[in-house]
């Protein structure tokens, strides 16, 4: 894996408030186009919102946001563009139930691109294959174990093309036993060079697979650095106490 100086997102004061409660404090982060960035912290300390705020899901209230050439906070923003470039994998797997795995991965590119259905097709079985998939092209998500669900969410998200990829907590809602498979998936696409943004309460993988790792708490970034920094030697008392709790 080769990470390049390119900044890929670059993020600037960003604050957001629901109501009046303010989740994101004037939050700043670089991250460089094939790096893997992992965003920790307890729970209501913004995470979720903030990788949410990258695609244009949730709205911010100010600050800036850059996806390579593209600005979110330009009021003109082509959401399409944006989203044909940031491909984002949920908690939740949020398949069509009545779709099969290969028509879930086929429908955007189809149905949003216009792309030819036979390419798209070919695409589908190849993304579905990468994700250790093959042969269960045709099941319905009914009949596939969570792990299997969330792989085709992954591969549903590949199939746009995209050139960053966002992870927000996708193994929380896993049986413990579903975790791994989905894990390696995600090992394997960052091996590859794409660039992953993941909010992950997996402190292990964390520290395996990141390049650099932010610990936000309460709406700020409270430390961050290369894993082995900030799991081996945290310098502020919080992350040392989050990290006590959790590993």
């Amino acid at each position: 894996m080769t990470i390049s100086d390119e900044a890929a997102v670059v993020i600037q004061d960003l604050r957001k408030s629901y109501g009046d409660t303010e989740v994101l404090k004037g939050v700043s982060l670089t991250v460089k186009k094939g790096e893997v960035v992992c965003i920790i912290g307890p729970s209501g300390s913004g995470k979720s919102t903030l990788i949410r705020c990258i695609n244009a899901l949730t709205p911010f209230d100010s600050g800036t946001i850059r996806v390579f050439d593209i600005d979110v906070h330009d009021p003109r923003l082509d959401k399409l563009a944006l989203r044909r470039r940031v491909g984002m994998v949920f908690q939740q797997y949020n398949l069509f139930p009545h779709r099969t795995a290969l028509q879930n991965v086929m429908m955007a590119p189809i149905h949003v691109l216009g792309q030819d259905r036979r390419q798209v097709e070919q695409r589908a079985f190849a993304l579905l294959k990468k994700v250790r998939l093959s042969g269960r092209e045709h099941a319905y998500p009914g009949e596939m174990s969570g792990g299997q669900q969330q792989r085709v969410a992954i591969a549903r998200s590949l199939a746009m093309n995209p050139d960053v990829m966002l992870f927000d907590e996708v193994t929380a809602a896993l049986d413990p036993e579903t975790v791994g498979e989905v894990l390696l998936t995600i090992k394997e696409l960052a091996a590859e060079g794409m660039t992953c943004i993941l909010v992950t309460h997996e402190m292990g993988f964390a520290r395996e697979v990141a390049d650099h790792v932010y610990f936000t708490d309460r709406g700020v970034i409270v430390e961050h650095g290369p894993p082995s920094e900030l799991f081996g030697a945290p310098r502020d008392p919080r992350t040392r106490e989050f990290l006590g709790k959790v590993m």
